[in-house]
């Protein structure tokens, strides 16, 4: 009997998967570092201006004593408040450094198995769907079962349930017609979007614009076009000149694109452009971890016939067929739709082919067979699984070449 020789694991194929689990941290670790040089320069620039100022005033006698005094407190409580920050950056940077340790050990435990038979990838697998699950449960929305399900497999660091969490939250806020919290978001991390030339923070301006209209407050719609959307002509011109001209139509009009603009429907695109701005900026997937397995593996399933109408007894009730396809079932079919099938290179066929009168192939004797026993009469065959029946004259013979 023949030993059955165990497949070898390929750990940088399992590490195309994982590539967001190490991208992360390190986009953090960049915004954190980012964000702790901006305070310190901008204290730094200030601290100086202030010290220069009240030693000149100082040695022209221009100041008492009691002011110089006041003024050096103001720049002592400046440097207090600086350090402030920069302890909680250096909290954030000790975070990300445990977060990216744990995550590391995590794969690199894959170069430690041997082989896909050996139950310690079993053990690591398993780990990683919890992941997967933990990662579709916070794009879905549910964060406290996201949350729940983190601290019971005790795999917080290697989850980010921070990130998808306020991510969420400033989405709900624009699905809610409130623009505040997602400004705020974008006052955080201008700096850092301002290189993509993105438009996320003109199109909230453009919309608070386009709310004061439908009140009639007219006045203030052109000061606030004047203040945060005119100063984007270059980029964003003819989108600017669209807001000009919805001061001449009201929020009833039918004429595009101001019913366009005037739509809620807005709300949900500025919503989905949050989110893309948002995992585009810190490198994460536009789709959920557990979507990309899935289509992997579903993809190497697929045939052509998973998406005929004849697939199955479970899309066609005339049929005699049945099937444990994954592909064809209920729950995966539509994920699999658009998926490319799998190009095998090697075919198995019944050893006497036949063709019938419909294009469909199957061998001779099984299909005689199954005719007789579906209670057929004889010199008639029935096709399993469109159900049509034909005259045994009407099949003709295979050659394979």
């Amino acid at each position: 009997m023949a030993e059955v020789t165990p497949t070898k694991l390929n750990p940088e194929s399992h590490l195309l998967l994982d590539q967001p689990l190490l991208r992360l941290p390190a986009e953090l670790s960049r915004k954190n570092f980012k964000l702790a040089a901006l305070h310190v320069e901008h204290d730094r620039k200030a601290l100086l201006a202030a010290l220069k100022t009240t030693a000149n005033d100082s040695l022209s006698s221009r100041t008492s004593a009691s002011e110089s005094l006041d003024s050096l407190d103001a720049m002592i409580n400046r440097m207090r408040n600086l350090k402030r920050k920069m302890n909680g950056f250096h909290e954030e940077e000790r975070t990300i450094h445990r977060q990216t340790r744990a995550r590391l050990e995590h794969l690199h435990h894959l170069y430690r198995i041997p082989s896909l038979a050996d139950v310690k990838y079993d053990d690591w697998s398993r780990l990683r769907l919890n992941r997967l699950l933990v990662d579709y449960l916070l794009r879905s929305g549910y964060g406290e079962s996201a949350a729940a399900l983190a601290k019971e497999k005790g795999i917080e660091d290697l989850v980010d349930l921070d990130i998808f969490v306020q991510c969420h939250k400033v989405e709900e806020s624009l699905r809610g017609k409130s623009t505040q919290e997602c400004l705020a978001w974008c006052s955080e991390h201008r700096e850092l979007t301002r290189k993509t030339h993105n438009t996320l923070e003109f199109e909230l301006r453009l919309q608070q614009y386009i709310e004061l209209r439908r009140r009639g407050q007219l006045a203030e719609a052109r000061q606030h076009a004047h203040k945060y959307i005119t100063s984007d002509s270059e980029t964003n011109n003819p989108e600017i000149h669209r807001a000009a001209g919805l001061l001449a139509y009201p929020p009833e009009t039918k004429v595009e694109p101001y019913k366009t603009m005037y739509s809620n429907s807005r709300w949900d695109f500025l919503s989905n452009l949050f989110v893309k701005t948002h995992h585009e900026l810190f490198s994460l997937p536009s789709r959920p971890l557990m979507h990309i397995a899935l289509s992997a593996g579903l993809s190497a399933l697929k045939t052509p016939s998973c998406h005929s109408m004849y697939a199955s007894s479970s899309s066609n009730a005339s049929s005699t067929t049945t099937t444990v396809c994954p592909i064809c079932s209920t729950e995966l079919n539509e994920l699999a739709r658009n998926l490319r099938h799998v190009q095998h290179n090697k075919s198995s066929v019944e050893h006497d082919p036949i063709v019938l009168p419909n294009g469909r192939v199957y061998g001779r004797e099984r299909l005689l067979e199954m005719s007789s026993k579906v209670g057929l009469e004889e010199g008639k065959v029935k096709d399993p699984t469109t159900s049509e029946v034909f005259d045994a004259s009407q099949i003709r013979k295979v050659f394979i070449s």
